[in-house]
């Protein structure tokens, strides 16, 4: 076994892309028409084999030797450079981008599926590269052609790193209450002065320039997040020529110390204190992307990328920790079968035990699921971007925009369950830092925060996604879950099976969605929004088992590792079928009654 094989499985992703989402289709597209299914199976390989050298190996040590403020240098470890260096090099930082800025043009699709191998490797090395991606994506959407050649092409290069800055502290998710200011300057940049919190990949030496976006109020701006403007904001200012020129006004205040992600410096950051004054007075220099009082609309472009980002990121936490408690169950001996107590037979391996193989079974069902639901995202951009008719891009960006904030949830909630569980499978050693699996549940646990925490992408999903166009996000989801349905009762066998359950499943969701809703109060129908997000989020990924199965079944049962491996797909849906989707009955009987409890308790009372 490799080390790569701790990380992901190569033939869930073989059966993942190929198999099921037939990405070989895509490169009949001219976009992506340089590429093959070679092309697509040698990047996976290239992304397995440089996460597993260069990532990995210090995952522990960037944990354990966290990032360190001297008051004037940030400080890590050298190797995480160095793994930033070897990814620069595979030119993965420009996998989707166009070939005009020295990208690759690859499927979306398959950029994920090979970006997951460094999240599952190192997920606090592989931020830096995250972060860079969505800032550079939304330069290349918004930005004029001359923030392009500054800014973009030396992060394609991997010279300078990315950021997002929104959150501040008196305001913290609440983008109405931002007070950072831009005041606007006669030769056209802007002077930022204010604080940001919690800022990602914020201050480090990593790279020769960190490229923050960040989100201000120009003088005279409407309140409320409709006041908000985006903005350039570079540590380091650069000249005519594009070379690095004085440090820009944007000082380190001082890192946060978290539970997990202990690799990514986290920080709060100071625009304008007047530490720096370039040119000459206060404020840090900034280039307005876009229409002022539109920074927002902008701005979600790399919100909602880093959203399926997070959610990607908490099914490779949840899938390797799986693949790490698989491996050490089956080596690990330790009793006997309860039918055989006789002392003087040999000890079993743990996986030999039902209830070890519930845990198991249990992170299977959640890692799968979670990881065909990102790809099947993935496959959703590639047709918004490429599909030839105009109908089919508004369905597939319709189609994703409801299924976004489930993306970035549901990850984030059950494969923290599957870590959860593979510390159990573990023992008392799961406990300890001699095994991994620890530190990956600490690393999960920060994705359910993460861009948005459950109970706001909750309020996205009910209070914005099912009602937006008079609920037609809501109603094509329902539709494209039933085109499986139907195909699923054609197919009989298991399938068909499985079937009924989701078809009562879905007829559920349109009831008790208009329920919520009908009483015209938007209090009410919210108060209990998480449930329906956990609700939902489950029938989906049945939804995505239940494509699984139909691609299984039409493999047939083979002989061998490829006969095992489908057998192993049919018994994971089983058990999501059997033991998660039943659960969703009495979520939306609590929904469906209109529950008032935690709308009715009063603050006194706790």
């Amino acid at each position: 076994m490799s080390s790569s094989d701790l990380l992901l499985s190569r033939r869930d992703l073989a059966f993942l892309l190929h198999d099921w989402l037939d990405v070989t289709r895509l490169t009949e597209r001219p976009r992506y028409a340089e590429h093959t299914r070679e092309t697509v199976d040698e990047v996976l390989d290239l992304a397995a084999r440089v996460a597993a050298e260069r990532f990995a190996p210090h995952n522990r040590a960037a944990d354990t030797g966290e990032p360190t403020f001297d008051g004037q240098r940030v400080r890590t470890i050298p190797q995480v450079k160095a793994a930033l260096e070897a990814f620069a090099e595979t030119g993965l930082l420009a996998a989707t981008m166009d070939e005009s800025v020295g990208g690759l043009q690859l499927p979306h699709v398959v950029a994920a599926a090979a970006f997951a191998w460094f999240q599952a490797a190192n997920v606090g090395t592989s931020a830096y590269p995250m972060l860079t991606l969505g800032n550079a994506n939304l330069l290349l959407a918004h930005g004029s052609a001359e923030q392009i050649d500054t800014w973009v092409r030396p992060m394609v290069e991997g010279r300078f790193f990315g950021t997002m800055c929104l959150s501040e502290p008196q305001a913290g998710s609440s983008l109405t209450d931002l007070t950072t200011r831009a005041e606007p300057q006669d030769d056209g940049t802007y002077r930022i002065v204010g604080t940001k919190m919690w800022i990602s990949g914020g201050d480090h030496e990593l790279a020769e320039n960190i490229v923050h976006l960040v989100l201000a109020r120009i003088p005279g701006a409407p309140a409320g997040v409709k006041g908000l403007s985006l903005f350039i904001v570079p540590k380091v200012l650069l000249d005519d020529d594009g070379n690095l020129g004085p440090r820009n006004d944007v000082v380190l205040v001082g890192l946060n110390h978290k539970l997990g992600y202990r690799g990514t410096t986290n920080t709060l950051l100071n625009f304008g204190e007047g530490v720096h004054r370039p040119y000459g007075r206060a404020g840090a220099v900034g280039y307005l992307v876009g229409q002022p009082h539109q920074g927002l609309a902008v701005m979600f472009h790399m919100m909602n990328e880093a959203r399926i980002g997070i959610g990607a990121g908490a099914t490779a936490l949840g899938y390797t920790a799986y693949l790490k408690s698989v491996a050490y169950a089956r080596q690990r001996p330790q009793g006997r079968p309860v039918a055989d107590k006789d002392p003087t037979t040999p000890q079993v391996p743990i996986v030999a035990h039902p209830d070890v193989r519930r845990m198991l079974l249990a992170q299977k069902s959640y890692v799968e699921g979670a990881l065909a639901l990102v790809l099947y995202c993935g496959r959703l951009l590639d047709e918004q971007k490429t599909a030839p008719a105009e109908a089919d891009r508004e369905r597939a960006q319709l189609l994703l925009d409801l299924l976004t904030p489930i993306t970035k949830s549901w990850p984030a909630q059950w494969c923290l369950a599957a870590n959860d569980l593979a510390i159990q499978v573990h023992g008392g050693y799961g406990y300890t830092r001699d095994y991994d699996v620890e530190q990956h549940w600490r690393d999960n646990r920060l994705n359910a925060i993460h861009e948005g925490t459950h109970g706001i992408q909750a309020l996205d999903l009910l209070g914005r996604k099912v009602t937006m166009r008079d609920g037609a996000a809501l109603e094509l989801l329902l539709e494209t879950i039933r085109g499986t349905v139907s195909r699923a009762w054609k197919a009989d066998g298991f399938a068909s099976e499985l079937a009924g359950q989701l078809a009562a499943a879905v007829d559920r969701i349109a009831v008790v969605t208009r329920r919520l809703w009908a009483p015209g109060d938007p209090e009410l129908a919210l108060a209990n929004a998480s449930v329906y997000l956990e609700a939902v989020g489950h029938v989906v990924i049945a939804w995505m088992w239940l494509e699984q199965v139909l691609v299984v079944e039409a493999l047939g049962s083979p002989e061998g590792a490829e006969g095992e491996f489908l057998a192993g797909k049919r018994q994971a849906a089983r058990y999501f079928y059997r033991w998660e989707l039943p659960k969703v009955g009495a979520q939306f009987d609590l929904l469906e009654g209109l529950d008032r409890t935690t709308l009715d308790m009063r603050e006194s009372w706790f």
